[in-house]
């Protein structure tokens, strides 16, 4: 159980620290499209008129619940907006800690997980399994929104990468620290 314990907090510190290299840092700028000072002033004022009194939420822009915002969806253009009515610090510290506390926590179940289905299993087919079920799952819920929500594929598909690879160094991690199979005498 200590090793256990052990893999899933040094890879939920792997798995945070590999997230904070690509979205902490100016390699996240590759994902974002970006807007001048002007235009960003303009649709900041237009979101804090217009959705503001609404409150932080996510929103489909035209509104999709009615048969005019079904038409002007359908016409374009079209918006997922994910709204914040309070401003915070880039980058904030808050955001990271409760990071690193989900990657822990992540990272721990899927060590138990792994303990539980894979544990007589090599380092390398330990690390394989992780992998594998890290670009499925992945793909399915990062590739997923170009494919079912016509979300911007430059975005999900930098996404993609760095969950593929925060949950590959956490199952590095992982698959190091659990016990090492017991190999019987005719092995």
């Amino acid at each position: 159980m200590p090793r256990l314990l052990l893999g899933g907090v040094l890879g939920g510190l792997a798995m945070w620290f590999v997230g904070f290299i690509f979205w902490g840092t100016p390699l996240g700028l590759i994902a974002l499209s970006g807007t001048d000072d002007a235009t960003s002033a303009e649709l900041q004022a237009a979101l804090s008129q217009h959705l503001g009194p609404l409150g932080t939420g996510a929103y489909p822009v035209p509104w999709i619940g009615t048969a005019m915002g079904t038409q002007l969806y359908g016409q374009g253009p079209t918006a997922m907006v994910f709204f914040n009515s309070s401003g915070f610090a880039n980058p904030d510290t808050s955001a990271l800690i409760g990071g690193l506390v989900l990657a822990i926590l992540c990272s721990l179940l899927a060590a138990f997980a792994i303990r539980l289905a894979a544990g007589g299993l090599s380092f390398a087919d330990r690390l394989k399994l992780i992998a594998l079920v890290a670009v499925a799952v992945t793909a399915y819920s990062d590739l997923g929104q170009p494919v079912f929500n016509h979300m911007p594929w430059r975005y999900f598909i930098y996404l993609w990468v760095s969950d593929v690879a925060s949950w590959v160094a956490a199952g590095a991690v992982i698959a190091w620290a659990l016990p090492r199979p017991v190999l019987s005498a005719s092995e």
